[in-house]
């Protein structure tokens, strides 16, 4: 099974971003980014040279399921890599715990497991979850299509984003691959169930492979606002 790991760069967001009359300027650093030989690693961890601004929010406390965590009634808090078990998780804690409507997202470094995490980014969409990223919280690589599937979307400011080029166990990135090949359209195809327009789509999956695999893009809430509607609280 192939291996990713993905995050975001920049290409003509004045020509088919949603926003055409602004351009987004990014801070590049040098990551050291998981690589796997089997599963579908899309992660970034941080280390101290990493992001602007290290997570700031406490890891809360909760019943866990998985890197989920309940925070109360409709709320939990997602707060560490998924994997293979993570729909299931996501499931059972549903089960246990049904009037969850949101999911903070606090510190997300990014999947072990591709394509169940796009599997889950799915579940949350069809159970009409929300997802907000506080001020301080980190979504890295995969949990961008992750925060990308709440059905609402929240981010304050000061919520922290990360994305990277891909890379398969081969070596190869998606622009060895065919624009049409299979390893690039999932992703397409997932950002138009996130409520994309086919341009958006295209254009947001071009931005997240402008810096290769070793490399990784940070912005903000202000920026991802320019990619997808983020609603204001208590909207």
């Amino acid at each position: 099974m192939r291996s990713f790991t993905a995050c975001l760069g920049l290409v003509c967001l004045f020509a088919v971003a949603p926003v055409s009359a602004q351009v987004i300027e990014y801070e590049t650093v040098d990551v050291v980014a998981d690589h796997f030989d089997s599963g579908g690693e899309r992660s970034l961890f941080l280390t101290f040279r990493d992001a602007p601004q290290a997570p700031s929010v406490a890891i809360p406390e909760g019943p866990a399921y998985g890197p989920f965590r309940v925070l109360g009634d409709d709320r939990a808090a997602l707060v560490d890599v998924t994997d293979a078990r993570s729909p299931a998780q996501f499931a059972a804690m549903l089960r246990d715990h049904p009037r969850i409507t949101s999911i903070e997202m606090v510190d997300c470094p990014g999947t072990e497991d591709d394509l169940a995490n796009l599997r889950l980014g799915r579940m949350i969409r069809e159970r009409g979850i929300a997802t907000h990223v506080p001020a301080g919280g980190s979504v890295r690589s995969g949990g961008v299509e992750l925060f990308l599937a709440g059905a609402h979307r929240y981010a304050d400011a000061g919520a922290e984003f990360a994305v990277h080029s891909w890379m398969d166990d081969t070596g190869l990135e998606p622009d060895d691959y065919a624009a049409s090949a299979p390893e690039n359209r999932r992703y397409i195809d997932y950002y138009r169930q996130m409520g994309m327009s086919p341009v958006e789509a295209e254009a947001f999956y071009a931005m997240t492979n402008s810096v290769p695999f070793s490399s990784a893009r940070w912005f903000g809430a202000s920026e991802m606002g320019l990619w997808v509607r983020l609603e204001a609280a208590g909207t």
